[in-house]
């Protein structure tokens, strides 16, 4: 069982890592407490956007959308590597998701494929929307994809957890097809080779 780190904590992990870090509005206290629990935390999930342009994805991630309010993630990692706080606590971007690829990530073991949403993931991960369009297309620059790998083993080190414990949102969710551009699996390798 891992409580969440203060927001404090998850700021200094980040900007200890070496990310630039941007800190938007009121991002500590902005979050969907009130619709339940949050934590305890067994990972980090990593998200596509399929927006472009930081300003209006970071606007979307911060103050979500119709159906959908915001926060939908704790940070939105930008095509320039920079990683913008927009919340912090509960947020919306995990969803239900497969209770057997959770007690997969709690063990730090192999993922099952998923075949049900029955456990609610926003309790249970740290969020990261990533600015790309989705479509297998759109490039993911060096930039960002050091600072995904970056962020993850940022909380990875203090929770102690190892590279199993970075999912994405399609090892959550049936259906879901993100982050598309990259193989999680090679994300988990790049933070391994990092936290060693």
């Amino acid at each position: 069982m891992a409580p969440p780190m203060s927001a404090d904590r998850f700021l200094k992990a980040l900007s200890d890592e070496g990310l630039r870090v941007v800190e938007v509005g009121n991002w500590r206290t902005h979050h969907r407490n009130h619709k339940g629990p949050w934590g305890a935390v067994h990972g980090v999930m990593i998200h596509h956007t399929v927006t472009s342009g930081s300003e209006q994805t970071v606007r979307i991630c911060r103050d979500g959308y119709a159906g959908l309010p915001g926060p939908l993630c704790h940070g939105v990692i930008t095509k320039d590597g920079t990683v913008h706080l927009v919340g912090y606590g509960r947020a919306n971007h995990a969803g239900p998701g497969d209770d057997d690829t959770l007690r997969a990530v709690i063990a730090e073991k192999r993922l099952p494929p998923t075949n049900e949403a029955n456990t609610d993931g926003n309790r249970h991960f740290y969020g990261f929307e990533c600015e790309n369009l989705g479509d297998g297309q759109d490039p993911w620059p060096s930039a960002q994809l050091e600072a995904i790998e970056k962020a993850c083993a940022a909380l990875l080190r203090v929770h102690g957890w190892t590279a199993p414990s970075v999912i994405g949102h399609l090892e959550w969710q049936p259906g879901k097809v993100d982050p598309r551009g990259f193989t999680m699996q090679d994300m988990r390798e790049r933070v391994a080779g990092r936290l060693k």
